[in-house]
């Protein structure tokens, strides 16, 4: 995905720091935004993971730090549950200037309950998608219950939240206190997906319940096995992030990238993309890349990665056809392959041709006698993208049109 830092205001005047990403070939379908948990970031790798998920179906992904976390401006101890949610309402605002108005919006944790209370402010969202939220934004204080009573004695107390000390003042409980979720959920009609994880010791699965059992169709509820509270294993969020990116897909007229079509057996696409481009043939369309050590962003298998592939795969199959003729035993092959070349001299010391080496390596199991696997080695070095390697070809390049 490509990403670039932005800057909005919010209405009390501060500077907050958002994140778009957005799909490499910049060609977008819809819009998301994204809230944080409770003094999370934008950048949490769980969000990051999320967001590239969804980038690759087309989807640009705003994320941005709630005022005075990581990179935006404020104080947080002056900052509570409501002006979150106006920072959100801020943001959307923001991309509608900017972009186009976000028809999805996704919360996790306290700020899945934020995108369901800011969601009644924004028209233009058609999906909503909490992950690990509570079902109440009261259930918050239960991260620093131990300093409850010095936060009604003295106004304001110091919590250790994640290994990091926040000033929580009595404002900021009592605005919590202040907001009924299942009342609003009584009244949201926009499709809803649920997510939760079973075994969340933060916010526990009973939240989900509420929250599903509050809302009102069309809402949906999908399982988290296995996942914590934040998401930290990766492939938990990116499990997330294809998930979401399916199901908002029922409820948005995502149009479809333009196929591309051929009357040749391959065609191949780029745009300003850099190096990243999509391949078509009859049946099937994927994307070739170059790695980042090159200036690409490793979305698919280089060239030569694809020419290897074509070798590898040809040649397993020939094996395949063959012993399948023979009727012999041939249980298994894996073919090992590597790309190299070497710039070969002449006798006087002038540079001479290029010679590309190709090492293939097989692996076959059968029960299979030696001269039947020596047979299949030879067959191996006859399959037809072998021929052609090694057989004189001619490329032709011409300009259509």
């Amino acid at each position: 995905m490509n990403s670039k830092k932005l800057f909005f205001t919010n209405r009390a005047g501060s500077k907050l720091v958002a994140r778009l990403d957005t799909p490499v070939n910049q060609k977008i379908k819809a819009c998301a935004l994204f809230a944080h948990c409770f003094t999370c970031g934008k950048n949490l790798s769980a969000v990051r993971n999320i967001s590239r998920a969804l980038t690759l179906e087309g989807i640009a992904v705003f994320r941005f730090d709630f005022s005075g976390l990581g990179e935006s401006e404020g104080d947080f101890a002056d900052t509570n549950f409501s002006s979150n949610v106006e920072d959100l309402i801020d943001a959307a605002a923001f991309m509608g200037e900017q972009l186009e108005a976000p028809s999805i919006i996704i919360g996790h944790s306290l700020g899945g309950a934020a995108v369901l209370f800011a969601t009644e402010h924004l028209p233009s969202i058609k999906a909503v998608i909490t992950i690990g939220a509570p079902a109440s934004p009261q259930h918050l204080t239960h991260l620093f219950e131990g300093q409850l009573h010095k936060i009604e004695k003295n106004g304001v107390a110091e919590v250790s939240i994640g290994g990091r000390s926040f000033n929580i003042k009595k404002q900021f409980v009592d605005d919590l206190m202040t907001k009924s979720l299942p009342r609003l959920l009584s009244t949201m009609r926009t499709p809803l997906l649920i997510m939760h994880a079973p075994q969340d010791t933060t916010v526990g699965i009973g939240n989900a319940k509420e929250i599903y059992q509050a809302a009102h169709h069309p809402k949906s509820f999908v399982s988290l096995d296995g996942a914590d509270h934040l998401l930290t294993d990766k492939k938990d969020s990116l499990y997330v992030g294809s998930i979401l990116a399916t199901w908002v897909k029922k409820y948005l007229d995502l149009q479809p990238e333009e196929e591309l079509t051929t009357d040749k057996q391959v065609v191949v696409n780029i745009d300003q993309s850099h190096y990243t481009s999509r391949v078509a043939t009859n049946n099937h369309q994927f994307l070739a890349d170059e790695p980042p050590v090159v200036g690409g962003k490793g979305l698919g298998p280089s060239p030569f990665e694809f020419l290897l592939s074509a070798l590898g795969s040809c040649t397993v199959m020939t094996l395949r056809m063959y012993a399948d003729r023979k009727k012999w035993d041939l249980q298994e092959v894996t073919a090992h392959l590597s790309y190299s070349k070497e710039n070969v001299r002449d006798t006087s010391g002038a540079s001479g041709k290029i010679i590309s080496q190709f090492d293939l390596e097989l692996e076959i199991e059968g029960n299979l006698t030696p001269e039947q696997k020596n047979r299949l080695l030879e067959i191996a070095n006859k399959c037809p993208v072998h021929k052609a390697l090694i057989g004189e070809v001619e490329v032709e390049a011409i300009l259509r049109g």
